[in-house]
């Protein structure tokens, strides 16, 4: 066990010193970039003067669902780069691959979790308060994001080694999940029929989960048991796939 913490250290901080130019700053502008996505939200529906869909705060309500997609997002995008990047560190016998995907997880919940502070803050300094009405639903939903970037990103790895292109064609269908998931909008305020097939999304769920630590009386119904069992079949199937059919093909 100690010589396996011993790896995973060596192997963060080589992430935090090759990804992010080796200085306090690089890292910086990784932990700031979600947060300046959440406030230039805030910004454009400011300036256009549209109203929260629910509630009295657009900060809020933007937070609420941009937080926990880009966390979902950013985990299971980094975990596939991860191994692309890394790859020649597995010639080592101490470095398995998995080693690599969990020093990236690790990084990406750090820098997440930074950007969620960050964002914290500045909504306290602005007079918001940031304090869901129900902080364990909105706790748990936060961590739900982090299992379901975990499960994605291991299918992405077993995907790109088979189809390295997958790691382009997996931006353009994040954008998609992004735009579907409802954080700029109310996903239930659609028809029936539109919001019954955007429950498939996980991201939806997620997103919802969270709000309804910050809105109880939003209406909604999350499918805790579909959520959870999704990110962890994702995993499951990913770690099954990089122990039986990654290695054996590398």
């Amino acid at each position: 066990m100690d010589a396996y913490l011993h790896v995973l250290h060596a192997l963060m901080l080589r992430d935090m010193r090759t990804r992010f130019g080796g200085s306090h700053w690089g890292y910086a502008v990784v932990v700031l970039w979600p947060v300046t996505h959440v406030f230039m939200l805030v910004l454009i529906y400011t300036f256009r003067h549209v109203p929260a869909p629910i509630g009295e705060s657009r900060a809020i309500f933007f937070a609420s669902g941009a937080v926990p997609v880009l966390c979902y997002q950013y985990i299971s995008r980094e975990v596939m780069k991860a191994v692309m990047q890394n790859r020649p560190l597995t010639y080592y016998p101490q470095v398995k691959l998995v080693d690599v995907i969990f020093a990236r997880l690790l990084v990406e919940i750090v820098t997440g979790f930074l950007g969620l502070l960050t964002i914290v803050s500045i909504l306290v300094a602005a007079g918001i308060d940031p304090r869901p009405e129900d902080s364990f639903v909105a706790v748990c939903g936060y961590l739900c994001a982090i299992m379901l970037g975990l499960g994605i990103g291991t299918i992405n790895v077993a995907i790109c080694a088979f189809f390295p292109a997958w790691q382009i064609g997996y931006i353009l269908f994040n954008i998609l999940m992004y735009l579907s998931s409802g954080v700029m909008f109310l996903p239930h305020f659609l028809p029936d029929q539109i919001y019954s097939i955007l429950k498939y999304n996980p991201a939806v769920q997620v997103v919802e989960w969270v709000r309804l630590g910050y809105y109880p009386q939003m209406g909604v119904q999350v499918d805790y048991v579909y959520t959870v069992l999704f990110a962890l079949t994702a995993f499951s199937l990913g770690m099954f796939l990089e122990k039986h059919v990654i290695r054996k093909l590398n």
